[in-house]
């Protein structure tokens, strides 16, 4: 019999009968007569009322908008649902709103890798958000249009997002390590009329002066006529700056200061739009062709954003929220989403590591943050590295801490419990870009368990499936959603039919969201995710996440990282190499590959033992963190190397070794 996972933490009962979570059921009672009882109850009641569900979560969080007299949504089969039709509401005024409760404490505070320290508050941000969005206006800028931003993770850019939201314009950003083509892949299909850009960064110990590039980004972005430089570089003169930019391709662009667009602080003027009315584009990952833009509406965002840290995450204003993040990932925008329950947000644009596995932990410490976000990696990496962060720092005001990216790894649950925090909240939550909100994960009544995501959100049909669209529990299925939520996408940017939208979620199931994880579902309704669906290792008809595999062997020593396909080849063959980072100054020798082995065999199976067990320089990630085995996958088949963006490699370098081998191989 199975041996049970390990209960690593539980909330004290008391807190949970305090929880917002639980204030919300005992109202839904009263009215509804909803079920009191265990979590899982009272999440299948929100999925079999979702409409009641959605329009209470509304008002219990105290949204601004115009309901009008339309019903909650249009249509029952997804993609073609319709939310609150009729309804109007503005995504920064809803932000914004917490300025008139706690207008002199701070908003935001900005920190960088040196001693910089910024801090606005309420009220300022409030200011220079209805500055710029002035200055938006005056440049004709309104519904519909489009403002794009290459920036790093500081307060300028929230600032940059919320005053497009107040003009009703739609936002987009990356960060600024990507280059002209990266830029151009995403935002010129997108049309912009403005572009934000910084004058520097401090990143790893030297600062990057960013102003070299501007002329190469506008050349690549024609339909840019304003361009404003966010000016924060130490010690340097506005007067440094022109008021024209001379792009490679000999437009000249009107240009401004950042500092002097917001100088002159004034109320906002907030427009509001229909409740689907495009917010912002987020893009696919873009590894085997152009990105998709994903486009998500004002109003899903905004209910989704109370739904999840009101009621899964049991934010309070006042909280402090910081997330290791640039501003390219999804999370950053969940980091701005925070200010919707009146949090306090930290910004920070330096490397996650600078000076050493400390920098992250000191951050938490010095700005005594209560929730803090993450990629898996960063975590995992303090643990590789025998990191003891409460050995260091008081971490005591820090109540939860959220994973997200990618799985985190057995051993890194219990070092955060052993070696941060014994009280803190551990949460493994998986959404992302798709719907800038979470699925499964956190919530506030539940133990957690290693390894296992605590349950579904509320008012999300969570299931797993067989390939035949049965429901299946206990073993390896398909993570799909079976009803439709508020923030789903509201369209793929330039796909008029639908299409693309279409085959990127509802292919395999028609009217049901397939989100491409490997899954099992328990009997408690917690869930185990295993990776890719599309990246499944299958030996001999028998399913297998890749990540099953890889989290044994990194716990080898002298295993630095790995990566593992499966791939299926023509006459019926199957090639499943094993790629190994060793630790700095190790070797992939025999001693290594046999510990490799015995640890696969003992810990999994013998039938998922590799074919090969290839020394590598490092494992191929996009720029949030997410392994390229896809890419890879497809070269080991044959694929065109040409296929291969290598823009969205966070090292192409390493993704260049991987397009070798395969080459060589074939």
């Amino acid at each position: 019999m199975p041996e049970s996972p390990a209960v690593l933490w539980r909330p004290d009962p008391a807190t949970v009968e305090a929880s917002q979570m639980r204030e919300f059921q005992r109202l839904m009672g009263e009215r509804h007569d909803a079920p009191q009882g265990d979590y899982a109850e009272f999440w299948r009641w929100t999925i079999d009322r979702l409409d009641v569900f959605w329009e209470e979560i509304i008002e219990f969080s105290g949204v601004v908008w115009e309901r009008g007299d339309g019903p909650v949504r249009d249509g029952d089969t997804m993609p073609d649902v319709r939310w609150f039709p009729g309804a109007r509401i503005n995504y920064a005024e809803n932000l914004l709103r917490w300025s008139h409760e706690r207008g002199d404490e701070p908003a935001i505070i900005g920190r960088h890798e040196d001693e910089r320290r910024e801090v606005l508050t309420w009220d300022e941000v409030r200011g220079q958000v209805g500055a710029l969005a002035a200055r938006l206006r005056n440049w004709g800028v309104g519904p519909g249009d489009t403002v794009c931003a290459v920036l790093p993770n500081v307060p300028q850019t929230v600032i940059a997002l919320l005053a497009t939201a107040a003009v009703g314009a739609v936002w987009s950003v990356v960060n600024t390590d990507f280059g002209p083509r990266g830029v151009a892949e995403r935002f010129a299909q997108i049309e912009p009329s403005v572009l934000f850009t910084a004058d520097s960064v401090l990143f790893n110990g030297k600062t990057l002066d960013l102003t070299e590039a501007i002329p190469a980004l506008l050349a690549v972005l024609p339909t840019v006529t304003r361009h404003v430089l966010v000016d924060q570089a130490p010690g340097r003169s506005p007067g440094e700056r022109g008021s024209v930019v001379r792009s490679d391709d000999g437009r000249d662009v009107s240009s401004e200061l950042f500092s002097s667009v917001v100088g002159s602080p004034q109320e906002p003027d907030f427009e509001r739009v229909e409740f689907s009315h495009p917010l912002w584009v987020l893009y696919s990952s873009g590894t085997t062709g152009a990105p998709k833009g994903i486009v998500h509406g004002h109003g899903g965002v905004v209910v989704e954003a109370n739904r999840a840290n009101i009621l899964q995450y049991d934010g309070r204003p006042g909280d402090i929220q910081y997330s290791a993040v640039a501003t390219t990932w999804v999370v950053w925008n969940l980091i701005v989403n925070a200010l919707s329950r009146g949090f306090t947000i930290v910004t920070y644009d330096g490397a996650p590591f600078a000076g050493g596995p400390h920098r992250q932990f000191e951050l938490l410490a010095s700005e005594r943050v209560t929730h803090f976000g993450t990629g898996a990696a960063i975590l995992s990496t303090a643990q590789r590295l025998g990191y003891s962060p409460q050995a260091d720092y008081d971490l005591s005001g820090l109540r939860s801490i959220l994973s997200t990216g990618s799985p985190l790894p057995d051993p890194t649950w219990d070092w955060v419990y052993e070696q941060v925090s014994a009280t803190v909240k551990l949460g493994s939550d998986s959404g992302g870009t798709d719907i800038a909100s979470g699925f499964i994960g956190s919530n506030p009544t539940a133990p957690v368990v290693r390894g296992r995501l605590q349950g579904p959100y509320l008012g999300v049909a969570a299931d797993s499936w067989d390939s035949h669209g049965k429901p299946v529990t206990g073993e390896l299925g398909e993570f799909v959603v079976t009803a439709p939520m508020p923030s789903m996408p509201v369209a793929f940017w330039n796909d008029a039919d639908g299409s693309r939208y279409r085959e990127a979620y509802f292919d395999a199931f028609p009217g049901v969201w397939r989100h491409g994880d490997w899954v099992t579902r328990h009997d408690d309704q917690s869930y185990v995710i295993h990776g890719r669906s599309d990246s499944t290792i299958n030996r001999g008809g028998i399913r297998m996440g890749s990540a099953d595999i890889t989290q044994i062997v990194d716990r080898v020593a002298g295993v630095h990282a790995s990566m593992v396909i499966g791939a299926e080849l023509s006459g019926g063959d199957y090639y499943m190499p094993l790629f190994v980072v060793p630790v700095d100054g190790g070797a992939v020798d025999d001693d290594l590959e046999e510990r490799i082995v015995a640890a696969i065999r003992e810990q999994l199976s013998p039938r998922y033992v590799p074919d090969e067990i290839i020394p590598a320089p490092g494992v191929p990630t996009t720029r949030t963190g997410k392994l390229l085995e896809i890419p890879v996958k497809r070269l080991l088949q044959g694929g065109d190397p040409q296929s291969v963006n290598r823009d969205a490699a966070a090292d192409t370098s390493v993704l260049d070794w991987y397009i070798d081998f395969a080459a060589n191989r074939r």
